[in-house]
């Protein structure tokens, strides 16, 4: 749903931008640095646009694939903790894997409370 709302509001932007730029079509005066050009104020308005678009989606695109790597990292230690778990457990022997599931979910909890502290909010406030 938050995509869609994302979608809606990029195209109602894109339309406000299209229509400010139709109604400014004169020429401007743009610095270059080491010269100086004249061009109508729509492409100006347009390039902007663009540019800044490209900016936006390489940003998204990075951190996508940040955020995938991470994933990837997360499973692979997740299947390597199952492995280590798995040869803790012997056949004859369940009091190791109790004992490895009850230490599992406090470690967890005590990260989580690591981690939001880190991020400025407390585990008590959650």
């Amino acid at each position: 749903m938050k995509m869609q709302w994302t979608l809606i509001a990029g195209l109602v932007f894109a339309l406000l931008t299209g229509i400010f730029a139709v109604i400014n079509v004169d020429s401007v005066q743009v610095n270059l640095l080491f010269n100086t050009v004249q061009i109508p104020l729509i492409l100006l308005i347009l390039g902007c646009t663009l540019i800044g678009g490209i900016i936006v989606g390489s940003y998204g695109i990075f951190r996508q694939y940040r955020l995938q790597r991470e994933n990837k990292q997360l499973k692979l230690r997740v299947t390597e903790l199952e492995n280590t778990a798995s040869s803790y457990s012997s056949p004859g022997s369940s009091t190791t894997m109790e004992s490895f599931e009850t230490t599992v979910p406090d470690r967890i909890a005590e990260t989580d409370s690591i981690q939001s502290g880190r991020k400025g909010n407390s585990a008590d406030s959650l």
